[in-house]
């Protein structure tokens, strides 16, 4: 019986932390993807991305300059206006600047719930996700604009 437990114990090392690891690497890169998701869905005008990354739910607040030396503003954006400010890029009513930024920087990630940073062309988002439905979702964003050079 003790040989059988070591044995167990020595597969236990040998095979657990690879297989967490790995779930560990594939859920950071299903983050990733949802953040990226968020991003081009915004940049490209692409709905269905947005759907797919965002919680309907989603609670978004910002602050934003209206001039780079007037004072900050705050903003909230319902999941309604993620759709209204997509379909404003695909009418070609809102633009993405030509290069945009999209830098992706993956914080934190458990089983349930994740973090991360994005940078771009409107300033700096900090996402909270969740796994919801077996996907990661984007359940909150707080941003701002670029802060004054």
């Amino acid at each position: 019986m003790r040989h059988l437990l070591l044995l167990a114990g020595a597969a236990l090392l040998a095979f657990g932390p690879r297989s967490v690891h790995a779930q560990a690497s594939s859920d950071r890169d299903a983050v990733r993807l949802a953040v990226l998701d968020y991003v081009e869905g915004f940049y490209e005008g692409d709905t269905t991305r947005l759907v797919r990354s965002v919680w309907t739910e989603v609670r978004k607040y910002g602050y934003w300059r209206a001039k780079p030396d007037s004072p900050y503003a705050g903003e909230a954006m319902p999941f309604s206006g993620f759709m209204t400010y997509a379909n404003g890029v695909k009418s070609g009513r809102n633009r993405t600047p030509a290069g945009a930024p999209k830098e992706i920087v993956v914080f934190d990630v458990q089983d349930q719930t994740a973090s991360a940073k994005l940078t771009a062309w409107w300033g700096t988002d900090y996402l909270l996700l969740a796994r919801e439905g077996g996907r990661w979702m984007i359940i909150q964003v707080l941003w701002q604009s670029p802060p004054p050079k």
